[in-house]
């Protein structure tokens, strides 16, 4: 099978002679440009014959052009230097954004080139954060907007309004670019530990939907859902193809009781410490483990998010060949 044929089978359940694979990471030093970013993406693709691309950008572009800065380092996660939102007033200020021009202009662009460069030889598909997820970066805290929860639920359902026309254009625009769809991260906001399922209701399952059923016709659409203690069993109904988190976090789905619950896919099975810090051996038997448990249908072996940079090559190696084998 070719590498579209083998994710499009899986993730429609069909047979395939093995199981996709894949993992993803930060390059902290490569991210501040489309060159860049593509480059990056696509030397690790060719290293390790991934079957699918999930490209990985800074986390910071999603608030950039909303007024916040970042300090840029080259071997970690940016901080904040500005935060565009410091009260309920600066809520109201924050306008609809045409999501092709700017920093989205950037990612696009970024988006073609991986896409000329395959020239359809495996599908890729972009990331693109919740609006509540992208409100924690406009912000720089996710405290902060618990508070605005709490205290300013109307200016913040406004202002999670205008994100998600934003975000709604962006994803579309990825899609002509050349995406086989968008990887939906709710991020820190995938947890009961930060949010109650009531207000994810209001201030989250809104807006997703929104901008998921603009996309739906896209082939690939996988919705991540962070952290421990995840919100996964009530989001099964999301109009993706995929689910993706760390199946063995605590507190979170076993495939089987998700598989059980949708007729989509799931990707993961490895944990990002495991390809951290452990043997080949113990990635090796971690994939081997999904394997079993999902009987390598509506499976794509992945790690359960994105893995440190810092994650040796032996170890990426092992998740391949656990593919393979």
């Amino acid at each position: 099978m070719s590498k579209r044929e083998r994710v499009s089978a899986a993730l429609k359940g069909q047979a395939v002679d093995r199981v996709p694979v894949s993992a993803w990471w930060h390059d902290y030093k490569r991210e501040w440009s489309a060159a860049d970013l593509a480059e990056t993406t696509l030397e690790a693709y060719e290293t390790y014959g991934w079957d699918y691309i999930k490209v990985n950008p800074r986390f910071s572009y999603y608030a950039e052009d909303w007024g916040t800065t970042y300090r840029r380092y080259d071997d970690r996660m940016p901080e904040v230097d500005h935060k565009a939102v410091q009260s309920a007033a600066d809520l109201r200020k924050l306008i609809n954004l045409d999501g092709t021009t700017g920093v989205w202009a950037e990612q696009l662009e970024a988006l073609r080139i991986i896409r000329d460069t395959l020239a359809g030889e495996a599908p890729f598909i972009q990331t693109v954060f919740s609006p509540l997820a992208v409100m924690t970066r406009i912000t720089g805290s996710t405290k902060y907007v618990q508070k605005l929860m709490a205290e300013h639920p109307d200016d913040l359902g406004n202002a999670l309004d205008v994100i998600e026309t934003t975000l709604t254009r962006y994803a579309k625009a990825c899609l002509d670019a050349g995406a086989a769809g968008i990887f939906y991260a709710a991020v820190e906001w995938g947890t009961a530990d930060n949010i109650s399922w009531a207000d994810y209701e209001r201030f989250g399952k809104l807006y997703d939907l929104r901008i998921l059923d603009a996309v739906k016709g896209a082939p690939m659409n996988v919705l991540h859902v962070c952290r421990d203690n995840n919100h996964l069993e009530r989001v099964l109904d999301y109009p993706v193809a995929a689910f993706n988190w760390d199946v063995r976090g605590a507190g979170n789905p076993t495939f089987a009781e998700a598989l059980a619950s949708t007729d989509k896919a799931v990707i993961g099975g490895v944990r990002v410490a495991t390809l951290l810090d452990a043997q080949p051996s113990d990635v090796s038997a971690e994939a081997h483990k999904a394997r079993a448990e999902t009987e390598d249908r509506r499976f794509l072996l992945a790690a359960g998010c994105s893995i440190n940079p810092a994650s040796p090559p032996r170890n990426l190696q092992a998740l391949a060949e656990a593919a393979r084998s």
